[in-house]
């Protein structure tokens, strides 16, 4: 990895990000494919809208169809026919997602699978194993994920120094640091002190990245945004900051401001699932029934938005498949 700021404006910066499959500009947003598939796209459609960095997930893809298949198929790059960069996260936000079929422990976390009810030990080095299988270009640590919106501070401490302690035995796990990058995440909820003592030893450990992690769950944006910056001031002006889960517009704007360089969030692809199109005008909810006949094209500023009219595709926004792909 190599990493280079081309501009700043106060907090704001663009820079070359370099990696494995290539270069990427930042601030950049990674569309999610956590099975290894963006839904309703084909990799070549992903390439052809300018994307050079994804995004999948670790326990998904270790789930099913496992680690060992990635890799006895190529790595994630020939199995989804990617030849772009890819990000794997860990499994800690499952944490988190699935709380309800996980139990988390100094060892790591159980998790019932959702899919067959068997049971599946993640910990630090099983994570690290799974992601070297998948061949990522960027790897993120295990990390504690305490809800943000919890009341409970013992958990959010319990947390952040649990992270820290596994990212020793992630950074220990890792078999392949000179093609696979690992980045580490601060944690500490939305208590500065918690922040400021995961954010001092996370950089003790001089990783190629950093990421801000346990945010984006609902918490009140005024305080989620204080953290926001307080990470970025305190984090390598040198290495990118990756902000977890993050990708509201109005978010990625002041986040960017703030000094971040990578987002992801499987908002756009879900909502365009859920019949609403994201356009320059905002957002476009095409199921309601105020758009059937609309001959008014959806968004000239796009080559779909300027081909099909709101009419056609309130008709067949969440009823065909055609209709997620479009929007």
């Amino acid at each position: 990895l190599t990493f280079e700021v081309t501009a700043t404006w106060n907090g704001a910066r663009a820079s070359r990000l370099t990696l494995p499959h290539g270069l990427v500009h930042t601030p950049v947003f990674m569309p999610v494919g956590t099975q290894g598939t963006i839904k309703g796209l084909t990799s070549e459609q992903i390439k052809s809208c300018g994307c050079r960095l994804i995004l999948s997930n670790t326990y998904h893809l270790g789930n099913r169809p496992g680690g060992e298949v990635v890799d006895e198929m190529g790595g994630i790059h020939n199995f989804m026919r990617w030849d772009g960069n890819l990000l794997t996260d860990s499994g800690g936000f499952q944490m988190v997602s699935l709380l309800k079929l996980a139990r988390i422990t100094e060892e790591g976390v159980l998790f019932q699978s959702p899919v067959n009810g068997s049971e599946m030990l993640l910990t630090p080095e099983r994570s690290m194993e799974i992601q070297n299988q998948i061949g990522s270009d960027i790897m993120m640590a295990l990390d504690d994920v305490c809800p943000s919106t919890s009341q409970d501070m013992k958990r959010f401490e319990e947390a952040t120094y649990r992270t820290l302690r596994w990212i020793d035995r992630c950074i220990k796990a890792h078999k392949k640091p000179h093609v696979q990058n690992l980045y580490g995440i601060v944690q500490g909820g939305l208590d500065p002190k918690l922040r400021e003592i995961s954010l001092r030893e996370m950089i003790k450990r001089d990783l190629p990245g950093y990421a801000i992690g346990g945010l984006a769950g609902g918490e009140d944006k005024a305080l989620f945004w204080r953290v926001v910056k307080q990470c970025c001031d305190h984090l390598p002006q040198n290495k990118p900051r990756y902000l977890m889960g993050v990708g509201y517009t109005l978010d990625l704007v002041v986040c960017s401001a703030l000094g971040c360089d990578q987002f992801d969030c499987v908002f756009p692809a879900r909502t365009a699932r859920f019949g609403t199109a994201m356009t320059k005008q905002g957002l476009v909810k095409l199921k309601k029934r105020e758009y059937k006949g609309d001959q008014t094209l959806l968004d000239p500023s796009t080559h779909v938005g300027r081909s099909y009219t709101r009419g056609y595709l309130h008709e067949i926004a969440t009823r065909e498949a055609t209709g997620s792909i479009l929007l």
